[in-house]
């Protein structure tokens, strides 16, 4: 069987331009951080194929932002007779590489993790610049204070904040964040 895997960090990405022009049979998508451990359709992914199996990935940054977790995934994948290719990158591995092959999955990947990093160094230095000009105000609260307050005596009244998060649509942390002592509307702790 041909296995596609794809991952976008976000529900308001999508996977379009991934494995585009790509013949499987069948598609594992995650929508996580490449960072998280979790990734449930990777772990249902490797638990699906079989010995003689190709999984296709688009590239080697949506299987894993780090290098060791690369490495790991590619040789659990083909310690399980799994020949996995990366399209963008057109590398094939089949778990009888030869040393170059795995030179080349590690300096692949060492660059994949290097861009990662310059991307989150540029977008830290991007928001520090607009703070100083007045542009970056954060991110706009969750809840407004009547609904903050709301949440605050509801939770203090014994209510479930996994049932309070639900009802307000926000996560659990940010619950928490708002039942925290000084805290903005944001959520943030203030200084």
């Amino acid at each position: 069987m041909r296995v596609g895997y794809r991952r976008v960090s976000t529900i308001e990405q999508n996977t379009v331009r991934q494995l585009d022009g790509v013949t499987v049979d069948r598609v594992f998508t995650d929508t996580a951080s490449g960072k998280d451990t979790a990734r449930p359709k990777l772990d249902e992914m490797i638990a699906f194929v079989r010995d003689g199996d190709t999984v296709l990935v688009h590239s080697m940054d949506r299987l894993a932002r780090n290098l060791d977790d690369l490495r790991r995934l590619v040789r659990t994948l083909t310690g399980k007779g799994v020949r996995v290719e990366f399209v963008k990158e057109s590398l094939t591995f089949t778990g009888e590489d030869s040393p170059m092959a795995t030179l080349l999955l590690s300096v692949m990947g060492a660059f994949a993790e290097f861009e990662r990093a310059l991307i989150l160094e540029r977008q830290r230095e991007g928001i520090a610049a607009a703070k100083q000009r007045g542009a970056y105000t954060g991110r706009k609260p969750a809840l407004t204070g009547e609904q903050a307050d709301q949440l605050r005596a509801r939770a203090a009244a014994g209510e479930r904040k996994s049932l309070l998060a639900k009802e307000y649509g926000i996560s659990r942390e940010t619950v928490y964040a708002y039942l925290r002592p000084a805290t903005t509307a944001t959520g943030a702790a203030t200084a």
